[in-house]
């Protein structure tokens, strides 16, 4: 019986290292025009909408999560340069950033022991292994970084990057919202606010919104992937050392 024409293409295209990165870019197309057709709405998160598209397909054709990194690593790679380039709206509200450095370091600390104490504490409380916990700590810094983390301490660097793309989308789409809820109306501390707890996406939120929101989420990125980074082994020692 001849092969069906579908799974000979599929075969046949499957052999190319560019596929998966081609159809992540086709995807978050999509993504990107249904996002503009619905009017920007924050419930259409350009990246949520990308990620449902790519497990559609990669259920589809039955593809193994490694074959998919493999062909589109190359988009995990920029991940560290285009959070190197957020310096350059930083630079530009330096002058702002001055005359709030005092602010920015206790919401800085605040956020990440938030973060990682209540991330900790509700897992140990549902009964989840020492392993989860790890990787369920680092999940508000960005993903490079969180799954460095996880990897280091012991974790689970595909669980934690899992929980990092899903905070990262639930502030994207809940954080507008709430900050009107809240009545908070300044820019810079809607950004940081975003950035400190949802780390990229979230940050990319805040570009659609300002480029001073976008600014302070950024600064509130990297800030808390330092932070994370230096707090966090110490914080896991000490509740491990306390029976957790």
């Amino acid at each position: 019986m001849a092969d069906d024409p579908f799974t000979t293409l599929w075969v046949y295209l499957a052999a190319s290292p560019l596929l998966w990165l081609s159809l992540t870019l086709v995807c978050y197309l999509i993504a990107l025009r249904i996002y503009r057709l619905g009017g920007e709405s924050p419930w259409l998160n350009p990246v949520a909408i990308a990620v449902a598209l790519l497990i559609g397909l990669l259920i589809l054709t039955e593809t193994p999560y490694q074959t998919y990194f493999d062909g589109a690593q190359f988009v995990h790679f920029l991940l560290g340069p285009a959070t190197v380039s957020l310096a350059i709206p930083l630079y530009r509200q330096r002058q702002r950033l001055q005359r709030l450095a005092l602010p920015i370091v206790a919401a800085l600390l605040a956020s990440v022991l938030t973060a990682a104490s209540s991330a900790i504490g509700l897992g140990a409380l549902l009964g989840a292994s020492t392993e989860t916990l790890i990787s369920l700590a680092p999940k508000s810094v960005t993903a490079p970084v969180a799954m460095g983390i996880s990897e280091k301490l012991g974790g689970l660097p595909s669980l934690t990057a899992v929980l990092v793309v899903s905070t990262g989308i639930l502030g994207a789409v809940l954080g507008t919202g709430l900050f009107r809820l809240l009545g908070i109306r300044d820019d810079a501390i809607k950004g940081f606010a975003l950035g400190a707890t949802s780390h990229g996406i979230g940050t990319a939120r805040a570009f659609q919104v300002s480029p001073v929101m976008g600014a302070f989420a950024g600064l509130a990125m990297a800030l808390s992937a330092l932070v994370t980074a230096l707090l966090l082994p110490p914080m896991l020692a000490r509740f491990m050392a306390a029976g957790g």
